[in-house]
């Protein structure tokens, strides 16, 4: 049972709306959706100080580049403990889950939080580490990570634009992020098992034949992983030995091959041969059909 105490300790649960958002004065500039175990927000706050919480997943606090007179310093109480945060441009904090904290914020600010879901770390250290030892432990935002800041921007990126491609992207970054905070941020470290050369002829051939039966849809690198019994973090790997492209540029080539078939075989409009081979809208498959095949696809037909 919660004690007094524990019961005052606000929960954010942020695989559930409203997230973050009820401890702060404004709502977050930019918010992902559909993500799955991870979860991106940018906010752009006034002076304010949290009243003690914790979160069901970690979370990495983050400092853009914002341009505004002042210093952004405060003070960040976590785990128990105090400290001043100077939170310089690009300066990072972790907050493990289910680890109270509390923090204020001194002047009109900008930060990004990226929350994790802790069975992420799990899926991703299965051939790494015992699962029962994987515990962050907690950074104050005093320190850069130059991997971290560039996960962030990437997924801000995509945030933003949406582009072609994105769930995949996501996932790979997804799977990157997590094997780093094994690496360096885990109490316990990894010990990777050897995985030479590349996937078997047989796996790679029935991870072949599901990305071309799914063409039409989002491919999650976690689904192709399950396929090839491993984690997502070695399937990239080996896939990347077996064909020298990683998952994300295989299903884009694949996609504009049956885009250029139907154009040349089939009566579908340009609008429609973009739906049937995944992609976004016409405008998406004009985009990287140029890109790859040097002609745009009305210029094909035209030819």
């Amino acid at each position: 049972m919660r004690t007094p105490e524990q019961q005052q300790v606000n929960l954010i649960d942020f695989s559930r709306e409203p997230t973050s958002d009820f401890l702060l004065p404004h709502r977050a500039l930019l918010k992902s959706s559909g993500w799955g175990n991870i979860h991106f927000e940018l906010h752009q706050q006034p002076e304010f100080e949290t009243p003690e919480h914790q979160a069901t997943w970690h979370v990495i606090a983050h400092c853009p580049r914002f341009y505004v007179s002042g210093s952004r310093s405060g003070d960040r109480w976590l785990d128990g403990k105090r400290k001043t945060e100077a939170r310089n441009e690009g300066d990072i904090g972790i907050i493990p889950a289910n680890v109270s904290q509390r923090c204020s914020w001194n002047i009109l600010s900008q930060f990004t939080i990226l929350a994790i879901d802790p069975a992420l770390l799990k899926q991703v250290g299965q051939d790494l580490v015992d699962p029962d030892r994987i515990e962050l432990i907690p950074h104050f935002m005093t320190e850069q990570d130059p991997l971290i800041q560039g996960i962030i921007a990437a997924l801000r990126d995509e945030l933003e634009s949406a582009k072609i491609g994105g769930y995949l992207l996501v996932d790979s970054l997804k799977t990157t992020l997590a094997l780093h905070l094994l690496r360096k941020y885990c109490t316990a470290p990894p010990q990777p098992r050897s995985y030479a050369g590349g996937l078997s002829k047989a796996k790679l051939q029935q991870v072949t034949e599901y990305i071309a039966e799914h063409l039409h849809r989002e491919v999650k690198l976690i689904e192709l992983a399950a396929i090839a019994q491993i984690s997502p973090y070695h399937f990239l790997r080996l896939f990347k030995n077996s064909l020298g492209i990683t998952p994300h540029q295989y299903i884009l080539q694949r996609r504009i091959e049956k885009a250029k078939y139907l154009l040349l075989h089939t009566e579908l409009s340009i609008t429609e041969v973009a739906a049937t081979a995944g992609f976004y809208d016409q405008s998406h498959l004009t985009r990287y059909f140029k890109r790859i095949v040097g002609v745009t696809p009305k210029q094909l037909l035209q030819d």
